[in-house]
C-alpha cells in the first residue's frame, strides 16, 4: 500500500475515535437522565409473610415491565412505620407507596372496610374486584380517599382473596353459643359483626396475634389463610381451625401511592404501576392456591390441627349480624351509596354465577371419594 493510503486510513480511524469520544461526552448526560427511578414501598406484613412474597410479585412486574427504568424497593412491616400506619406515611411522603388492605384504616372511616371486607350478598372476591373495575368501585374508592378524607393518595387493588376462615379456637365451634364472650381478634367491619354475635373483639396486626394470646388479651383469632396463619405459629397455640366464614369473604390487597410521587411519573410509568396490579392478580392467586392448599395439608398431617367447616347456623347468624350492623351505618350517605352499588352488582352478577356454576363438591367426591368430611 502507498504511504498516502496508509495516512488516509489512519486519519479516518483517528477521526472515528474522536467522533466516538465526542458522542460519548454528549450522550453521557442523557444516560444519566435515564437512571432508574426507585420508589420506597412498605408492606403491612412481616418479612417472611406470604403477603410480602405477593408484594414482591408486584414490584418484580413493575421493574420488568419498565425494562428496569422503574424500581420499587419493598420493605416489610416495621421497617419505617408500623403495619397500621402505612396510609399516613404514604400520604405524608414518608413512604412513596405501600402494600396493605383497607381494613387497616377502617378506624378513620368505616366505609373503608367496604372496599374488601364489606357485606356478603352472594358475590365472590373476584366479583368484588370486577365491581371495582366495572361497577363503579374505583370511582367510589377515589372519592373516599381523596375527597372525603382529603388524603394525598392514589390507590389500586390486587388479588381477590379466598374467603377467610372463621379462625382458631380452643375447641370446635358447633353453634353461636360457643363463641359468646370470647376475646377475639379481627379487623375492619368484621369487628362490628363479631361483636354483634357476642364476641369481645380486639383489632391487631398479624404480627401481634401470638403475643396477645400469650398475654391473655385474646382467646381466639382469625388472620387470613392457612399459609399466613401457619407462618406466625397459629398451630402452636391452637389445634382447632374453623374454615369458611362471611366476616371477610371477599377481600383484596390495596396498593397505595403518594399522589405527588405518582403524578411525577410519566404516563407510561403510571400505566405500568396501574396494570402491574392487574398482572399481580394472576401471580398472587396462583401462589395462593399452591401454598394455601399445601399448608392446609401440613397443618392437618404434620401439626395435628383439627380442621372443620363452620356450621351453617353460625354462617346464618353472621348474615343476620350484617343486617344489624348495616342498618345503623347506612345512615351515612356515602356508606349507603357504596353498599347499594355493591348490592345491585351482586344481585345481577352473583345470580349469573350461582345459576351457571357447577357443583364442584360433586365432582371432587366422584374422583376422590371419602376425602371430604361428611
Amino acid at each position: 500500500m502507498s504511504d498516502k493510503s496508509v495516512s488516509r486510513r489512519k486519519f479516518l480511524r483517528g477521526g472515528a475515535v474522536a467522533a466516538g469520544a465526542t458522542a460519548g461526552a454528549v450522550a453521557a448526560p442523557a444516560v444519566l437522565a435515564q437512571a432508574p427511578k426507585t420508589l420506597k414501598m412498605q408492606g403491612s406484613w412481616g418479612a417472611s409473610s406470604i403477603f410480602s412474597e405477593m408484594a414482591r410479585q408486584y414490584t418484580d412486574r413493575v421493574e420488568e415491565m419498565s425494562g428496569g427504568k422503574l424500581k420499587i424497593d419493598y420493605l416489610p412491616a416495621g421497617a419505617v412505620v408500623k403495619a397500621f400506619q402505612v396510609q399516613d406515611a404514604c400520604a405524608d411522603g414518608v413512604l412513596d407507596c405501600a402494600h396493605t388492605v383497607t381494613a387497616y384504616w377502617y378506624g378513620r372511616n368505616k366505609a373503608a372496610s367496604l372496599f374488601g371486607t364489606g357485606p356478603q350478598f352472594g358475590q365472590s372476591a373476584a366479583q368484588n374486584v370486577a365491581w371495582m373495575h366495572f361497577g363503579g368501585g374505583n370511582e367510589l374508592y377515589r372519592e373516599l380517599v381523596q375527597d372525603i378524607l382529603g388524603l394525598n393518595l392514589v390507590g389500586f387493588i390486587s388479588l381477590p382473596m379466598p374467603p377467610q376462615p372463621l379462625g382458631w379456637f380452643n375447641k370446635e365451634i358447633t353453634s353461636v353459643d360457643d363463641i359468646q364472650g370470647l376475646k377475639y381478634r379481627t379487623v375492619g367491619l368484621a369487628t362490628d359483626i363479631m361483636q354483634t354475635m357476642g364476641m369481645k373483639v380486639t383489632q391487631l396486626p398479624g404480627g401481634e396475634i401470638v403475643p396477645a394470646l400469650e398475654r391473655g388479651v385474646i382467646e381466639a383469632f382469625e388472620f387470613n389463610n392457612p399459609t399466613a396463619d401457619r407462618q406466625f405459629g397459629a398451630q402452636d397455640v391452637s389445634k382447632h381451625y374453623m374454615l369458611s366464614s362471611y366476616h371477610q369473604a371477599g377481600e383484596y390487597f390495596e396498593l397505595i401511592f403518594n399522589k405527588d410521587v405518582y403524578d411525577d411519573l410519566d404516563p407510561a410509568e403510571q400505566a405500568i404501576i396501574k396494570y402491574a396490579a392487574e398482572a399481580a392478580n394472576t401471580a398472587n392467586f396462583g401462589l395462593a392456591m399452591d401454598r394455601y392448599s399445601q399448608d392446609l395439608q401440613t397443618l392437618i398431617n404434620d401439626d395435628g390441627v383439627n380442621v372443620y367447616r363452620t356450621p351453617d347456623s353460625v354462617l346464618k347468624a353472621q348474615l343476620e349480624a350484617w343486617d344489624v350492623v348495616l342498618k345503623d351505618l347506612m345512615e351515612d350517605s356515602f356508606f349507603k351509596t357504596v353498599v347499594e352499588s355493591q348490592k345491585a352488582w351482586a344481585e345481577r352478577v352473583a345470580y349469573y354465577t350461582i345459576q351457571n356454576e357447577v357443583d364442584f363438591r360433586l365432582a371432587y367426591n366422584h374422583y376422590f371419594p371419602g376425602k371430604l368430611p361428611g
